[in-house]
């Protein structure tokens, strides 16, 4: 079994599905008492949505660069970045380390063309929305991506920041984004990406009809394989 390097704090509450989900895995996959190894680092996102509002972006790969070299001294063989916004400096964390980064938009491509998925509905912080770094990223890979509305934009992002990352999980809020789910798929999405790895939080596939990629579930899923060789 290979190490696995989280990078967490991203929010926290989603660092922590991320150990759940690789330890469940394991467990479910070989049995026993097996639980997954991993290095954890764990960051403050105060600290870096602060430098976020202000574009400071050196400064935030200098603290993510920091990290990976740490989960990497500390024995990881490879790297997730539990989040999504800060894939923003992907690339320098990832030509800092030896180490392999796996990257959550190209994981997310991958499940989504081994659903048959061709356009994929986005939902996400207002950065990464905004910004074209990740989606475009999953549109390298040959799946058009579907933006909501700018009309949502906002709410997706309160709903995220103000919610979510305190693990305050509110009904309306679960029924406003599932309205937003059905809105892209009537708009020709043949499924959606959970963008926010907090969205998994809230919603859940067995909620709609529609497919469904939550962040967290598929990153977790090609981790255990890569882990696990299988």
């Amino acid at each position: 079994m290979q190490t696995i390097g989280l990078i967490g704090g991203m929010s926290w509450e989603s660092t922590a599905a991320y150990y759940e989900g690789l330890n469940k895995g394991v467990q479910e996959r070989l049995g026993g008492l097996h639980s997954a190894k991993i290095v954890l680092a764990s960051v403050d996102l105060a600290e870096l949505t602060a430098l976020q509002e202000k574009e400071s972006w050196d400064q935030v790969a200098e603290i993510l660069v920091a990290a990976a070299r740490s989960v990497v001294a500390g024995g990881a063989d490879f790297i997730l970045l539990c989040t999504t916004t800060f894939h923003k400096v992907y690339d320098e964390v990832a030509a800092a380390v030896d180490a392999p980064v796996l990257h959550l938009a190209d994981v997310l491509a991958e499940k989504s063309k081994e659903l048959g998925i061709t356009k994929a509905g986005f939902l996400a912080t207002r950065y990464t929305v905004e910004n074209d770094f990740f989606a475009q990223r999953i549109s390298d890979h040959g799946v058009d991506v579907n933006l909501p509305d700018t009309l949502h934009v906002e709410m997706l992002d309160s709903i995220i920041y103000e919610e979510l990352v305190h693990r305050n999980v509110v009904p309306g809020s679960r029924k406003r984004v599932l309205e937003v789910v059905h809105e892209l798929w009537d708009a020709g999405s043949d499924g959606v990406i959970l963008g926010a790895s907090e969205l998994s939080l809230l919603v859940r596939p067995s909620d709609v009809d529609v497919p469904i990629l939550d962040a967290i579930t598929v990153h977790v899923e090609a981790a255990l394989n890569r882990a696990l060789g299988s």
